[in-house]
């Protein structure tokens, strides 16, 4: 069992992500259709953060390799809508280089301590694996967005990452279940709700277009 400070962190984060999924589900329901408001990003980008140091504290590589796929696309939308000039310098370089320094800070007499990862006995090796492929899938998403943002020039989100969201977490609730991880549970139980019909939005969005 984890000290309570460790599930605090991730509880934080939790509620971050859940808060940017409740703020984007609302206003997209108040408007009939998928949309991003630029707090979705801040939230994302500081609940990344936050749940970056929880899997860091969990020895939870999967946790860790997947806010690391997202982390810089969470920037890059921030800076799409124009809100990443207006954050301070220092905090801006602080963010830059803070996924650098805890590589380093895990580098025991220039040998980075993969045993804390893959050693570790609570998570057996199949775990991890299944574990990682959660993650990658789950975060595979915001690539598929941020290339599909990039060609629109603007930050949008697509019904291809909501079905990517919805497989990524399911395969996620599996893994939780198994790690008995309630952070991780608590999290993506919600946020399966909110996927799942921010698809209906866009299947019905779409369809509304096609009759128009």
């Amino acid at each position: 069992m984890s000290p309570w400070y460790v599930y605090t962190v991730g509880f934080i984060a939790q509620i971050l992500f859940s808060g940017r999924l409740l703020l984007q589900w609302i206003l997209s329901e108040k408007n009939k259709k998928v949309l991003t408001p630029s707090l979705f990003w801040k939230f994302s980008l500081i609940a990344s953060f936050l749940l970056f140091v929880y899997g860091d504290l969990q020895d939870d590589f999967s946790i860790m390799l997947g806010q690391a796929i997202t982390y810089y696309i969470y920037i890059r939308n921030l800076q799409l809508q124009g809100e990443w000039d207006k954050m301070k310098r220092i905090f801006q370089l602080f963010i830059y280089i803070f996924p650098a320094f805890v590589v380093l800070y895990n580098y025991n007499n220039g040998t980075l301590d993969l045993q804390r990862f893959f050693g570790n006995e609570s998570i057996p090796i199949w775990l991890v694996l299944l574990g990682t492929v959660a993650q990658i899938i789950f975060n595979l998403r915001f690539l598929y967005q941020w290339i599909y943002s990039e060609k629109k020039k603007e930050s949008l989100l697509p019904l291809g990452f909501w079905i990517l969201s919805l497989i990524g977490a399911s395969l996620i609730l599996i893994y939780a279940i198994i790690r008995k991880d309630p952070v991780l549970f608590t999290g993506h139980i919600f946020g399966s709700v909110v996927y799942l019909r921010n698809i209906i939005l866009s299947q019905k969005s779409k369809r509304q277009l096609n009759e128009a």
